[in-house]
């Protein structure tokens, strides 16, 4: 099955929605195939790592239970965007109120480096990934669905709940950020 992303997508998309009104399963798994690799790698992208898995099957349970409030003013794919988003701001607000306690797990342990190659590696990405995490909320979400994920800055507006001018400034500071950032 390939991942979505032109206007004939759109429209497959509102074909299996209908199909699945009309009560064929198959048409959710298909729509779930389709659209669950780019919702994992938004909310990985946004720093949910440890529950991406839960993050993606939590969207799409909100979605197939709110479908019939999509009116496809926008692409499935933004509207999936949007519930995830909405649900790591849930989940962030959630954690903010334990705030107390700190985990550490075996991913921040440095264990062994076979070659120089992959010590150079492994630190451009974690320069990369400290640039990124250094970024506003905001400029964190429009970076990652622009550069992750190829949207417009329309789709992003809708997303985020701004105006595509303002994705399109908090893009550009978030790679201003970032190049500064990597310059130091």
């Amino acid at each position: 099955m390939t991942e979505a992303g032109g206007s004939g997508d759109a429209r497959e998309d509102l074909e299996l929605i209908e199909a699945w009104r009309a009560g064929d399963e198959r048409a959710a798994s298909a729509l779930v195939g389709r659209h669950a690799p780019a919702v994992a790698r938004f909310v990985a992208s946004c720093g949910e790592r440890r529950e991406v898995d839960e993050l993606v099957q939590d969207t799409f349970v909100r979605a197939f239970g709110a479908i019939e409030s999509f009116r496809a003013d926008s692409s499935l794919r933004t509207w999936l965007f949007t519930i995830a988003r909405r649900l790591m701001l849930d989940r962030r607000r959630a954690e903010m109120r334990r705030r107390d306690r700190v985990e550490v797990s075996e991913a921040d342990a440095v264990t062994q480096f076979d070659a120089l190659d992959a010590v150079v590696a492994d630190e451009t990405r974690r320069q990369l990934r400290r640039a990124v995490e250094d970024l506003s909320p905001k400029q964190r979400e429009v970076f990652t669905l622009r550069v992750t994920e190829g949207l417009t800055y329309k789709e992003i507006a809708d997303v985020v709940g701004t105006t595509e001018g303002a994705a399109r400034v908090h893009y550009h500071n978030a790679v201003q950020a970032i190049k500064e950032f990597l310059d130091d």
